[in-house]
């Protein structure tokens, strides 16, 4: 073992740290102070702000006390939406008039605060969640107020305010299940719309996540399709019952189309995929065209297209159609339908440059396959409507066309 004395830390002064000082946290003082500045300025704004600005108010620390006395016009007790003891002014959001001139100046006021203390946005929606989560404890027109003003937030572009913190709180079952929310989103929609359009209340849906469930702000048993259009048509909003409609006709055809291009890779027998889609039409009420339309897609879909030249694609895609010539068949019921396919088939060889000589032979194919009549062929040839590389496919097609007429002239 080492003889050598250990170190000592003789002569050495430690630093002690010293503890931070808390101070205690005084909400009633500061929501005093602030309700003073109203009352002092007669609810004055402008005034109001510029107090506010000038003033030594601790606002990092009480935030949400600063928007709970711009709300209610004083402090709520911890955690709620109830009044606290202390003093209130009567020149806030909750005490004026349910119309957007009333409210819209405290938008643009909370606006300038959030200007100069970007760091208030936080507090700001801490607040606004709270009191959405607790719609039921409102009285109606005080329920409206908050829309209006969530609305005018959103037309106003109120600093950094996400929609998330609005749309998701009010998805709580309680509050949807007393119709609260469908009223308070009612009054949302109609107000934003006043100086927005539909396409500007998409984009704050789709931040908000729920642009794909609109349903689920309505009570469960009024949460339908109908139900939805007839609530939103009498409140006047045709153009987002409309939008409605067809976000739910998209999901329908992607479901659709998911499910057939599942059914397909996996080589299903054709007659349950048949049937599959005879379920898919009654249940979603789909239209024959569309049908159609998804039936070319994804059979060409599962095509493998790897071939080292054009024939042995062309074989591929021509194998495809005769594989599922009977599922084209059953739903090319009409002359129309057929004639829908072929300008399917048009488009797709119009624009696939792999397919562009492939038009001909995919016609005679389904030709072959009795999906397409010879009349449904030659109407197309003589009067067919889409542009699209008409002029290109008519004069391929010809030689196939000219053998029909000369077998229909044989007949005769």
């Amino acid at each position: 073992m080492s003889s050598k004395e250990k170190p000592t830390l003789g002569g050495t002064r430690i630093k002690t740290r010293k503890r931070n000082i808390t101070i205690p946290l005084d909400p009633a003082s500061f929501s005093d102070a602030v309700v003073q500045i109203y009352l002092d300025n007669a609810g004055d704004l402008e005034l109001i702000a510029r107090n506010i600005e000038s003033s030594e108010l601790d606002f990092s620390r009480y935030g949400d006390t600063f928007f709970e006395v711009i709300f209610i016009g004083g402090r709520t007790q911890p955690g709620t939406t109830k009044p606290d003891e202390g003093e209130r002014h009567p020149y806030s959001i909750i005490e004026c008039e349910p119309k957007r001139e009333a409210i819209l100046p405290s938008v643009i006021y909370i606006q300038k605060i959030l200007r100069r203390r970007p760091f208030l946005i936080k507090y700001l929606e801490n607040v606004m969640r709270r009191f959405l989560q607790s719609l039921e404890f409102f009285e109606e027109n005080e329920r409206k107020k908050l829309a209006i003003f969530t609305a005018l937030a959103f037309s106003q572009k109120l600093s950094g305010l996400p929609p998330e913190t609005v749309f998701q709180p009010l998805l709580k079952d309680n509050l949807v299940a007393k119709g609260l929310v469908l009223s308070f989103i009612t009054d949302f929609f109609k107000e934003y719309l006043m100086d927005n359009s539909l396409d500007d209340l998409i984009s704050i849906l789709k931040r908000g996540r729920v642009e794909d469930n609109l349903l689920e702000f309505l009570p469960s048993a009024k949460r339908s399709a109908e139900g939805f259009a007839e609530h939103f048509t009498k409140e006047g909003l045709v153009p987002l019952v409309e939008y409605n409609a067809k976000k739910m006709f998209d999901v329908k055809l992607s479901e659709m189309k998911s499910s057939l291009t599942t059914q397909i890779a996996e080589e299903t027998d054709i007659a349950e995929v048949i049937e599959t889609v005879k379920h898919r039409i009654r249940d979603a009420n789909l239209p024959d065209i569309e049908v159609v339309r998804i039936l070319w897609d994804v059979i060409m879909d599962a095509v493998q297209w790897s071939g080292k030249n054009q024939q042995q694609n062309a074989n591929s895609a021509l194998r495809q159609v005769k594989t599922w010539a009977e599922l084209l068949n059953t739903f090319c019921s009409t002359g129309k339908l057929e004639l829908e396919l072929i300008y399917k088939v048009q488009m797709q060889c119009y624009e696939d440059a792999k397919l562009m000589k492939l038009f001909p032979e995919i016609v005679r194919s389904l030709y072959d396959q009795d999906v397409l009549a010879e009349d449904t062929i030659l109407y197309w040839f003589r009067k067919g409507t889409n542009p699209k590389g008409r002029q290109s496919f008519v004069k391929a097609l010809e030689p196939f066309v000219n053998w029909l007429e000369e077998a229909e002239e044989e007949e005769e």
